[in-house]
């Protein structure tokens, strides 16, 4: 026999032997339990295109805090709302670190943004400046025309498409709200999608970034293997979007500099007149010129897709659910009486319309994996040990629809809530669709002030059906996950003017 022949199976029996090493070695970590994996794949090979579905299966048999490998990755995912709680209270400023990214790394500006951003003095810093300028609940409320505005120009769209009785596509019209409140509030200015060569190019460009930050690099999962990233196109696809998004945003920084911005008043001025003051202070050191165009850009991609989508979800179910549309329509309009249309004043007396969203969001949570983070040092989660630095992934979605936590959990049930106290902002982990904690979403009330009031008018104005005659229940709900869980068709609706 000649020797070399048996050289490929001595190197495979070695391969076998270090593998079966490291597994050993691994259990007597106490980490937790992982479900069975490939050489160098790891479980690659059980993720669908819908992750969360995909995790949240495997959770069920090996458990609600799990190990799973991603080629070099090694990650833990969360799946239920004690594990959360742990993580996101318990060990909160442990967790609080995020792991890194080459794609984030790369069009957020080396991490200058909030959302990426290593935890340190320099995120807590900007977070504090972007909640008290753009995002404090005082400043929400200084938008308020500008939302109101916003669903005049939404409700005149609908009612032009009442005559022909043509299907409307509701998701594309709540892309189009949500760009141009968070535009008009972030950079002074709406980009509509017929002002031409401005609005078009935001689309174009916006689209584009959802999409690469919704990639998953090869190169981060196989560092060895970055190079294909060169020959596949993803690394000029990368520095092409960033180059033009980088562009455009210069644009808009220049527009404001070439303004007296120090000259308008506080009340009057966007986030980008804040940022250049503070720029410009004794005291403004941490808000470089890239620090602004970050920040605008995680303005944009929090705002915009997230909030849209949970308009998108919102509608699907009521549609789906007739009589919860009917209940929440009655509240809407018993609550506006006799005056022509609902303001913001009357919402925190729609009690079943805070419902129905808290539901929503409960099934369709907007991020399905709230932003990964990452453990400062080794820490134990309910008994087993976290190494430092791991990538730590929290399933909203699956926490979400957990029967331990919610009877008929995945049903569309909006009076389980008038029944609770249970709130999405933050404290309550079995809903945690905007995180918890120092990394937790501080959007929600940014968020909900929208979706509220877009919701109470247009329910309130028109009454909606499903095109062709079809049943409530025929209405495609597939999934599609880019940036955000959205529908993975759009949601084509019919309205007709309601007759008091």
């Amino acid at each position: 026999m000649n020797p070399l022949s048996i050289v490929p199976f001595v190197l495979f029996v070695i391969f076998i032997a270090k593998w079966l090493y490291v597994n050993v070695r691994s259990g007597r970590k106490n980490l937790p339990p992982s479900p069975p994996k490939l050489p160098v794949l790891g479980n690659l090979h059980q993720l669908s295109s819908l992750a969360h579905r995909s995790l949240h299966s495997l959770a069920q048999r090996h458990g609600p805090l799990m190990l799973v490998h991603f080629g070099s990755w090694q990650t833990i995912v969360v799946s239920s709302a004690d594990a959360a709680r742990e993580v996101m209270k318990k060990h909160d400023i442990i967790f609080s670190d995020r792991p890194a990214s080459s794609i984030s790394r790369k069009l957020m500006y080396d991490y200058k943004d909030i959302a990426i951003a290593p935890y340190g003095e320099y995120w807590r810093q900007i977070k504090s400046i972007c909640v008290l300028q753009l995002l404090s609940a005082k400043k929400v409320r200084s938008f308020r025309s500008i939302r109101e505005e916003e669903v005049v120009l939404l409700v005149n769209k609908i009612e032009e498409s009442c005559s022909s009785s043509l299907p409307i596509d509701l998701s594309e019209l709540f892309i189009s709200l949500t760009k141009h409140i968070v535009c008009r509030a972030t950079i002074g200015k709406r980009y509509s999608d017929g002002e031409g060569h401005g609005g078009s190019r935001f689309n174009k460009l916006f689209k584009e970034f959802c999409a690469l930050l919704g990639v998953l690099d090869i190169a981060d999962i196989f560092p060895n293997l970055a190079w294909i990233n060169h020959f596949t196109g993803l690394n000029a696809r990368i520095d092409k979007a960033f180059k033009q998004f980088d562009n455009f945003l210069e644009e808009i920084v220049d527009d404001h500099l070439v303004r007296d911005w120090v000259a308008i008043k506080d009340d009057q001025k966007d986030f980008v007149d804040v940022l250049l003051t503070i720029q410009n202070s004794p005291d403004g050191e941490p808000v470089s010129r890239d620090t602004i165009k970050a920040l605008m850009l995680d303005m944009f991609l929090a705002g915009i897709d997230t909030t849209s989508t949970t308009l998108e979800w919102t509608m699907t179910e009521l549609l789906r659910h007739p009589e919860a549309m009917k209940r929440l329509q009655e509240e809407i309009r018993r609550v506006r009486g006799s005056r022509p249309t609902v303001t913001e004043d009357d919402l925190d007396k729609m009690l079943y319309l805070k419902a129905v969203i808290k539901e929503t969001l409960r099934l369709h949570p907007p991020l399905p994996f709230l932003i990964p983070r990452q453990p400062t040092e080794s820490v134990k989660v309910q008994g087993y040990n976290i190494p430092a630095k791991i990538r730590v992934m929290i399933n909203a979605w699956a926490i979400g629809r957990d029967p331990n936590m919610w009877e008929e959990a995945d049903e569309f049930r909006p009076q389980r809530f008038l029944e609770s106290s249970i709130d999405f902002k933050g404290q309550d982990f079995q809903l945690i669709p905007f995180g918890s904690g120092r990394r937790g979403c501080p959007g929600i009330t940014f968020a909900t002030a929208t979706i509220e009031i877009v919701l109470a008018s247009i329910l309130d104005k028109f009454d909606w059906e499903i095109p062709g005659g079809s049943k409530p229940g025929d209405l495609e709900v597939a999934e599609a996950l880019g940036a955000t869980l959205h529908r993975k068709l759009p949601l084509l609706v019919v309205a007709t003017h309601h007759s008091a």
